[in-house]
Order: structure tokens, then sequence, then C-alpha cells
């Protein structure tokens, strides 16, 4: 926690706002308006897959149409695609960035174009914070007039060219999930381009109630509106972003110096300068033979937990049954990969832990 978030906690208890309305979650969404700019428009939600979930209701997305989706993501990046009973079509990673490989991309919107229905949207995610390909896949966007939802779940601070993360997309998305750089417990946001998509979110996340003066409905709505309680936990954690920011950077700097002369291991780290990445997590892909799980298994003998990378859409058996296109590097990371320590609250003490294990295993 970053130290007022009592304090905007006890504001909704004394003003007696505990419910989806209140001064909490207007004052959230217009410091992120401000902090987005570019024509940002925010709508706090429950969750970051509440908010992929309003996006593609945004875009009409229906039964049976094709959305593409980045396949090296979590499982909320697709699940909304299922919600709406559209078909998922999962593109591979390029090795840069490990996200959405705008080659493989292009196959896919031809392929979906042969079949009769050119697809309602893309689903781009910035994976472990780094930004994706953003103008190749901005241009295959426009050039076949597909909509962009941009997924920044895990991307909040960080910079593709200098402009932030979750104001590239026709609709952006971040989460405020428990394990994100800040957080409302739990909690996503929406960002839009006008104003008129923003309350068109809105009446679709208050369960669409007409403007009546009964309770009237003439669609399917949800109850997918942030709380004023954890909207005054994300202003007092926004008030720290840049802090936190910075003390994940600080975890990537001292990965770098800790694995610079070890052949074994490549750490994920931006391709060059015109990525800024906010290092949610450090990733690291092990070579020559070296197993991830014997280095996993070492950091849990000494109470330190690491974690695979996440396990590509389409090699899950939800969604197994649907079209891929790549040639499978995001499964050859998974095979490979390991998420290391990145908390803000990394300690020295912990860190030396870290690099003593790293260097006896390697060694």
């Amino acid at each position: 926690m970053g130290g007022n978030e009592l304090d905007y906690i006890r504001n909704a208890f004394d003003a007696n706002w505990i419910s989806q309305y209140g001064s909490n979650i207007d004052e959230f969404e217009n410091s992120l308006e401000r902090y987005f700019g570019n024509n940002s428009y925010v709508t706090a939600l429950s969750s970051g897959t509440a908010a992929i979930h309003m996006a593609l209701r945004l875009l009409n997305v229906e039964k049976d149409d094709f959305v593409l989706c980045q396949s090296f993501t979590f499982v909320a990046t697709a699940n909304p695609i299922l919600y709406q009973k559209a078909i998922p079509v999962f593109v591979d990673s390029e090795s840069e960035t490990w996200n959405m490989c705008p080659d493989a991309l292009e196959e896919a919107v031809k392929y979906c174009v042969q079949q009769g229905k050119k697809p309602k949207a893309i689903i781009a995610v910035s994976l472990y914070g780094m930004p994706f390909k953003v103008d190749e896949i901005l241009q295959i966007s426009k050039k076949y007039d597909i909509p962009l939802i941009e997924d920044s779940a895990e991307a909040l601070g960080s910079r593709y060219k200098d402009q932030l993360c979750g104001t590239f997309g026709d609709l952006s998305i971040i989460s405020f999930n428990g394990n994100k750089i800040i957080t409302t417990s739990g909690g996503g946001i929406l960002i839009s381009r006008n104003i008129e998509v923003k309350n068109r979110a809105l009446f679709l996340a208050t369960q669409a109630k007409d403007n009546e003066v009964y309770y009237s409905h003439s669609e399917i709505g949800y109850n997918y509106r942030m709380d004023n309680i954890a909207a005054g936990i994300g202003r007092g954690q926004l008030e720290t972003l840049e802090e936190k920011i910075q003390l994940r950077r600080k975890n990537h700097d001292f990965y770098q110096e800790t694995l610079k002369n070890h052949e074994s291991i490549d750490l994920f780290s931006a391709p060059n300068s015109d990525f800024f990445s906010n290092y949610w997590l450090n990733t690291i892909i092990l070579k020559n033979d070296f197993s991830k799980e014997k280095l996993k298994d070492k950091f849990l003998q000494n109470n330190i937990e690491t974690r695979y990378l996440w396990k590509p859409m389409h090699l899950q058996p939800l969604y197994e049954q649907y079209k891929f296109f790549g040639n499978n590097l995001c499964g050859m990371l998974f095979d490979t990969g390991l998420c290391l320590p990145s908390g803000t609250n990394l300690t020295d003490e912990s860190r030396g832990r870290i690099s003593e294990i790293l260097e006896d295993e390697i060694h």
C-alpha cells in the first residue's frame, strides 16, 4: 500500500457511499484521464476481464464472429471472446517483444477474409509490461479496418516511443488485480477515445438501465462497475505509481547485472529505446538444455517462489480446437521460460538470496 489508501476509504465511509457510486470513483477516473491524456476516457470496472468483455460488446462482437487474439497471454484475454460466443483465432509471438507477430497476424486476417468474414477485432497484449510492436500492429489494423483492443493489463506506465500504453487501441484496458503494479484489490479500466463510447460503456456496466422512472431494460447489461471502496484504494495507489515503476525497473537492473555473464540464461529485455517496459515481471529463457524445472525446484527449496510463463492459449485444452497462426514461438517460450521474483517490495537481502541460487545453479 502507498500510504493514503485508508484516507480515501474513510472518506467513502464518512460519506456513506459503500456502493458503485461515490466521489472516489469519479476522482479515480478523472486522475487516470489526466494521466493518460491523448483523448482518453476512462470507465472504472470490476476487473480487466470485464473491460475486455465490455470492449467486445462495444464493437458489436456477436456469435460466430472472428476475433484475432494473441496466444501468449493469460486466459482472461481470450475468455471474453467465448462469452460473446465468437470464434477466437490465435496469433503467435515474435521474438523481440514476445507479443503479437505482425506477419502471423496478417496471415490470420487473410484466412478469416477467405472464410467470408472479416474479423471484428484484434486483441494485442503488452505481455509482462513490454509494449507490442505498435506501429506494425496498427498498420495492419488500419489496412484492413479492424478495430484494435489494446490489452495493457500488465503494462501500466509502459511506453512505446514515449507514448503510454493504454492510448494506442480503439479501446484499451488496464488491470488493477492484486498482483499488478498498483491495485484496487480487484478492478480494471476501459479506456475509450470519446465520451459517447465511455457513456455507452457505463450504461452496459450498470445493468443497461433504460432512462425511465421505473426499472426498464431493453438489452442485456452487466454488474461490472467498480465500487467506491476499491476506487479509494486505487486513488491512494495511483499517487505512488511512478515510484512503483522505478522499483520494478530496479529489479530488472539487478537481474541484468546478475545474469550478464551467464550464457545459459537470457533475460527478457526491451529490444531498443522505442520500448520502455515497467518490467511488471522479470522473465528468463533457459538455454543449452538447462532445465526450468530444476531451477524452479531449487528456488522452491529455498522458499522462493517462481512461476512458469503463461501457457499459450492454443495449447490450452479449452482452446486447442481453434485456429492458430505462426511457428509456435510462444510454445517454445513456455517450454523454456521462468518468471523470477519481481515485486515492488523485493529487498536487497532477497536479491542476495536470489543471486546466490542463480550463480550456484549455473556454475
